[in-house]
């Protein structure tokens, strides 16, 4: 099949814009393959309302995104779910799993990965760093290696030009506040130092978005902005104010006759 490369245990199917696992790989290599790459593909946790037949059916599968119904449903219906990254549950003995350069985003969902020791998801949709890491921690206990460059999660100058070195330095304790048994985070390695500093202080680098009340939110967006105070609003208003300036020359040349009035010529 194009796009497949299978050498030993390592399973590659990369940039087929594929938007779920093709059954046949977890079929076909589920078994035996420790090492899985999926990246440059359209990968997204979705789910699929077939409203009749089928995917190649005359109707068109409706696809929606997870978050946009996740305050209606715990859990979606067992009839309309169909999630991209489903096929990974026949990856049994899975150890590394490259997901880059995909679409996946804060509904991200693996299944029990029990050996798993190295997962990336480089250059994807991820914002929500915490949700992300309480989910790893369940599914991915053998967890050692992760990197989440390109993501928003992961603050640093490829995202946001607006990040800096404390930024990245305050998600590296985040994270590993979190996942204690990593290794490597993004490309480096974890230092004695970072370790010790999570146990200390990474419970308070969680960063945290102020909440605007819906009151307070109504209410300024009905309300004009302008910077001119309430009297010159008007445009037939004008206000004026007449006072003495006095200045004064500090500098080390004349200025000529700048100062000279005409009742002194």
């Amino acid at each position: 099949m194009a796009g497949l490369v299978v050498s030993g245990t390592q399973v590659s199917y990369i940039g087929q814009d594929c938007r779920e696992i093709p059954e046949h790989l977890g079929r076909d290599f589920g078994h035996f393959a420790k090492r899985l790459d999926l990246s440059f593909n359209l990968l997204r946790p979705v789910i699929s309302l077939l409203l009749g037949g089928n995917l190649h059916g005359e109707i068109p599968a409706i696809k929606i995104d997870w978050e946009f119904i996740f305050e209606s449903f715990r859990e979606p219906p067992a009839s309309l779910e169909r999630w991209s990254l489903e096929g990974l549950s026949a990856f049994t003995g899975l150890e590394e799993l490259i997901l880059d350069n995909n679409l996946l985003g804060n509904d991200l969902a693996l299944p029990g990965l029990p050996r798993l020791h190295t997962l990336t998801l480089n250059k994807n949709r991820i914002t929500d760093l915490e949700g992300l890491l309480n989910h790893l921690a369940e599914v991915t206990p053998a967890l050692e290696y992760l990197s989440l460059l390109g993501n928003i999660a992961c603050p640093n100058e490829l995202v946001n030009l607006e990040k800096d070195e404390d930024d990245y330095k305050r998600y590296r304790c985040f994270v590993l506040y979190k996942l204690p048994n990593l290794k490597f985070l993004d490309a480096k390695k974890v230092t004695k130092s970072e370790r010790e500093e999570a146990l200390v202080r990474g419970e308070f680098m969680k960063v945290v978005k102020p909440k605007v009340s819906k009151d307070i939110a109504s209410v300024s967006s009905q309300l004009p902005y302008t910077p001119l105070p309430p009297g010159s609003r008007s445009l037939t208003s004008h206000q004026g104010v007449l006072g003495r300036c006095h200045y004064v020359y500090y500098g080390k040349n004349s200025e000529g006759n700048r100062f000279i009035r005409d009742d002194q010529l």
